[in-house]
């Protein structure tokens, strides 16, 4: 980890969860601070969803000590479920109500909710409000189950793989959302296989593999957590070099130093994706 949280939204520590033989966590340590977006990054098989549905005391654990908003979620009370909102992998379908009809159901199952007009217009389906649910977009289907999410105004927001599907246009709409969401000061725990969807909107990245964090940082500062050396190639009397250095400068100033010219010289450093397949055993 990069830092200690002062105030966590999550602890986990040693959680482990199983099913019959197959290990799906095992010894996960994890915090969430308040108001991040905190993105849990892995393969499918990983162990992300087990872990999102204990946090949301949807599951139960077999070992390993959980906090969420300073409680156990598997034995948190009716009020501390209002606190926390939750968008599932499924789309929602409601048949034959309109969106508006939706949100006003959803909104009497709570003692304190925004109004659904206002909530509607700040996930961007105000002018969709009449519409049957059935006739929406992939987008707008996914914009909606945010609205059913936090329409209570949830201190923490899950979201399980919330664009799996999406084309990159209705992906990126949909992270302006997200943002909007964290500018008004929900926490935000997400799900994701997506390297650009992590990149583009995580305060801090959990890589997951295996049912165990191989690292927690920035996106910028992952790939810190693995060896990966800078690549440099160079044309050198007609013939390509090819090297790769945890010194390339060094490297450089060593081949150029009689006054040989390196043509076509060129250093790459390692990318978010470089680490994501070491840290996860793909590379």
């Amino acid at each position: 980890m990069t830092g200690t949280i002062r105030s966590s939204a999550v602890s986990v520590r040693g959680l482990s969860k199983s099913y019959g033989r197959l290990t799906a966590v095992r010894d996960l340590d994890l915090d969430v601070g308040y108001g991040e977006i905190f993105a849990i990054l892995g393969p499918n098989g990983a162990g992300k969803t087990t872990t999102i549905e204990i946090l949301e005391g949807h599951r139960t654990r077999d070992a390993g000590h959980v906090t969420v908003l300073g409680e156990d979620p598997g034995t948190a009370g009716r009020t501390w479920r209002a606190r926390i909102g939750i968008v599932l992998q499924e789309a929602s379908d409601f048949g034959m109500l309109t969106v508006l009809e939706t949100v006003r159901m959803f909104a009497k199952c709570y003692g304190k909710a925004r109004v659904p007009e206002e909530l509607l217009e700040l996930v961007g389906l105000a002018s969709s409000s009449t519409a049957r649910v059935r006739t929406l977009s992939g987008g707008q289907r996914r914009r909606l189950d945010v609205a059913l999410g936090i329409i209570a105004e949830p201190e923490l927001l899950f979201l399980d793989e919330p664009t799996t599907g999406f084309d990159p246009d209705a992906r990126r709409q949909f992270w302006e959302l997200v943002r909007l969401l964290a500018d008004d000061g929900t926490t935000i725990v997400l799900t994701t296989h997506y390297l650009e969807e992590a990149a583009a909107l995580a305060d801090r990245v959990a890589v997951i593999a295996d049912g165990r964090v191989a690292a927690v940082d920035s996106p910028a500062r992952l790939t810190a957590h693995v060896n990966l050396a800078a690549t440099v190639r160079w044309m050198e009397g007609g013939v390509s070099h090819v090297e790769e250095t945890e010194n390339p400068t060094a490297l450089i100033r060593q081949r150029s130093s009689d006054g040989v010219e390196l043509a076509q010289l060129t250093v790459t450093r390692p990318s978010l994706e470089d680490a994501y397949l070491q840290l996860t055993g793909q590379a």
